[in-house]
């Protein structure tokens, strides 16, 4: 890591106070154990500087394009349509589709029925890719279906199932079945704070933020925004939970992977971010049948394929009306369409332990029983 990137990143990370803050709330007695103090110090300055985020399970890169890699898992099945995770290149890796063992969409899919599962591994943006816009990565997930037969189910993850939705919606034929988890179909419904900061703040404000940024939309400034949304999670409690359990190895080695893919944020094109802000969030093309990709008008009526849809309770990014609008605007049939909303937030979506098993098992097997 450059000297630059680390400072820029350390700016975001462990703030200096906590050590003050810890000794408040467990009480100045049971703070004298001072080594034990240093050791979760030293760990949580470690989470945040020297990890890298990991898939889990062993896989393999068959396709290298400008926008991403494309990470193969399990068998080569030619007898079935391959299953597709278009992962959420929203400023976090895509590593969230693959988290840990026990806690991985990947693995839930490959053991309910999917022998040929791939993983949209976005790349962050370079300064070579600042004018970037979403018909990029259309094109270019439109190389990875060809890639992949000319055929895929297609699940797509908060940003990535907008994108998955565009492409449904772009090359009907081409998607078997579609599975929007968290995904911000409708912007305009629900009360969620990203649909209050698209709408409160103007296009001179995410214009200046990507202009800071030397034309791109620096993840760190991302990572600074999620933070801020739950200060008292992000700066106190989990350097306390950190203290209280750093002579648990499980807890830690868990905490360690989560920690390495929260404190990673990509970098994001900027052209692609600010047309996303205006077009999809600010005027809600895409849901207004108004949104051009690839050159056509793109139009949720020409999604007819079987649909699930897939919204947390709690979640704060994308409320549950955002996805469930989806089911009025899709030329699927309403009897294939299923719509679930689970228990949790937005990141349990795609790697709680209870959504993998109670939903997520149950939407491999739905997939599987499509054939081909």
């Amino acid at each position: 890591m450059s000297p630059t990137r680390k400072s820029a990143r350390t700016q975001n990370s462990v703030p200096w106070f906590w050590p003050l803050e810890l000794a408040n709330a467990v009480a100045l007695e049971e703070f004298k154990d001072f080594t034990r103090g240093l050791e979760t110090f030293a760990e949580a300055t470690r989470m945040e500087n020297d990890l890298v985020p990991k898939f889990a399970t062993p896989n393999q890169v068959t396709l290298e394009l400008h926008t991403l890699r494309l990470r193969a898992f399990g068998r080569l099945d030619a007898g079935c349509v391959p299953t597709l995770i278009d992962a959420p290149y929203a400023g976090h890796t895509s590593a969230i589709a693959d988290f840990a063992d026990g806690q991985s969409l990947v693995q839930t899919l490959l053991a309910n029925g999917l022998s040929h599962v791939h993983v949209t591994d976005w790349k962050s943006a370079t300064l070579a890719m600042k004018d970037y816009d979403i018909d990029h990565y259309l094109a270019e997930l439109n190389v990875v279906v060809d890639d992949l037969g000319g055929r895929v189910n297609l699940v797509g993850l908060c940003q990535g199932g907008w994108m998955s939705a565009m492409y449904a919606a772009r090359y009907p034929h081409r998607v078997r079945s579609l599975v929007l988890a968290g995904a911000p179909i409708d912007t305009d419904a629900g009360q969620g704070p990203i649909r209050a900061m698209a709408h409160e703040l103007k296009m001179a404000d995410f214009e200046e933020l990507v202009r800071l940024g030397g034309g791109l939309m620096r993840g760190r400034f991302m990572l600074a925004a999620w933070k801020n949304m739950h200060p008292g999670e992000q700066y106190f409690r989990k350097y306390l939970d950190l203290y209280e359990h750093i002579d648990d190895p499980v807890f830690v080695a868990h905490r360690e992977a989560f920690e390495a893919w929260y404190e990673n944020p990509l970098d994001l094109p900027g052209r692609w971010y600010l047309q996303a802000v205006k077009e999809l969030f600010k005027e809600n093309r895409f849901a207004r049948g108004e949104f051009v990709g690839l050159g056509k008008s793109l139009n949720l009526k020409d999604v007819t394929c079987p649909v699930t849809l897939l919204a947390g309770a709690d979640d704060d990014i994308t409320t549950a009306e955002q996805v469930f609008n989806a089911a009025g605007l899709l030329g699927t049939p309403p009897e294939h369409i299923v719509s679930t909303l689970v228990p949790g937030g937005h990141i349990g979506l795609f790697m709680g332990r209870r959504t993998l098993d109670e939903h997520w098992s149950g939407i491999g097997r739905w997939i599987a029983s499509l054939g081909a």
